[in-house]
């Protein structure tokens, strides 16, 4: 059974048009009946391959197929290599976070930013200490200034459920 990207163009005896403007290597470019076309792929030992359905009328290229999609797929694959992933990394903390642990995740989340992620960092509030959300944006807050060199905040500090979270990108 063939794959459905054996059939992303139209080639040789599937190409319904009857006018096709031809392109290639050592082919006279112009509009040709699809016979002719085919003709003139045949002659050469190519394939003629639709490349763009949708013109008036349709382009197709003299061209060895598979070599076409060996090229294609080299293309996609270094188009997918150079494209950068953004990766989200969370930190947590409590709203009576200590300043040891302040520093050691303020660290952690250096390194984060210099790799070129983004952080979330929140504090959680458990039962009855929600009634420190002042300590807890007052540590969000300074979070933001201590990393000011390396991130800025995304979106101000923010309330989701029992979640004040604080949302840090790289500046660089």
């Amino acid at each position: 059974m063939a794959k459905r990207d054996d059939f992303q163009h139209r080639v040789n005896h599937r190409i319904r048009a009857r006018e096709i403007r031809v392109v290639g290597e050592n082919i006279e470019s112009g509009i040709y009946s699809r016979e002719e076309a085919l003709k003139m792929a045949q002659q050469q030992g190519l394939d003629l391959v639709e490349i763009s359905p949708n013109a008036k009328p349709p382009v197709c290229k003299v061209i060895d197929y598979s070599k076409f999609k060996y090229d294609q797929k080299k293309r996609q694959k270094e188009l997918k290599a150079k494209q950068s992933k953004t990766v989200l990394k969370e930190i947590r903390f409590g709203p009576n976070t200590d300043s040891h642990d302040f520093d050691f995740k303020k660290k952690h989340a250096i390194k984060f930013l210099e790799e070129g992620n983004k952080v979330k960092a929140y504090v959680h509030f458990f039962g009855r200490t929600i009634v420190y959300k002042d300590r807890g944006r007052t540590l969000l807050e300074q979070f933001a200034i201590d990393l000011e060199e390396y991130a800025k905040p995304e979106q101000p500090i923010k309330m989701e459920g029992r979640r004040m979270i604080l949302m840090l990108v790289p500046i660089n």
